[in-house]
């Protein structure tokens, strides 16, 4: 996959555009707290960049180098700093009880591992800490069928469901959960309606 990524990330245009996620700027726009986030496969920066210019303390990563290079120069471009890691989940070195929030957009790992690097990511998350995500739900291969503009793995075992995600992270608690249709309008690969999973959790 991480060949995947980087043929994707290498051209000059943000496969996904420069704004946030909406879901994420709603969050973060609502939210008090401006500590330690850490963004989950961010790809070209679009969220930490944001993260960053509404005050919080960013660290992010993702397996592609083309990827970090991107963010780096978003970041730039915008006056922010972000810290950002090249590295597959295994492979990170955060230390545990970390981070202040953790943010998950369209971070989909395959479903033999999805569990474990669920748990792993949550235990860098600080007892109270609050994890964002959204993920394409497994109805949204309908989606798909009807328009494959508007993104998602190919993979439908990749796809998720919201009681895999409350099993995964069963150290939070989950104050919204909910399966919903968007419209999606994120740059050249997220564009149409999505079968989503959206959901916010404080860790117990």
């Amino acid at each position: 996959m991480k060949e995947f990524w980087n043929e994707r990330y290498k051209e000059q245009e943000y496969a996904y555009g420069i704004a946030p996620n909406a879901y994420l700027e709603e969050v973060l726009k609502s939210s008090r707290d401006k500590e330690v986030i850490l963004m989950a496969a961010e790809g070209e920066g679009r969220n930490a960049v944001y993260a960053a210019q509404k005050g919080w303390s960013v660290k992010a990563f993702d397996q592609s180098i083309e990827a970090r290079n991107k963010a780096l120069q978003l970041a730039k471009q915008h006056h922010v700093e972000i810290d950002y890691l090249v590295s597959d989940v295994e492979s990170l070195s955060y230390e545990l009880a970390s981070v202040d929030a953790i943010a998950l957009i369209y971070a989909h790992f395959p479903e033999s591992v999805r569990r474990a690097y669920h748990r792993q990511l949550g235990s860098y998350v600080k007892a109270g800490g609050t994890l964002i995500l959204e993920a394409f739900a497994k109805e949204h291969i309908y989606k798909q069928k009807e328009n494959p503009d508007v993104g998602g793995p190919s993979n439908p075992t990749m796809l998720y469901s919201v009681e895999e995600l409350k099993e995964d992270f069963c150290d939070f608690e989950f104050i919204n959960l909910e399966e919903v249709d968007i419209e999606l309008s994120e740059g050249l690969y997220h564009r149409g309606i999505a079968k989503v999973i959206r959901g916010i959790a404080k860790k117990k």
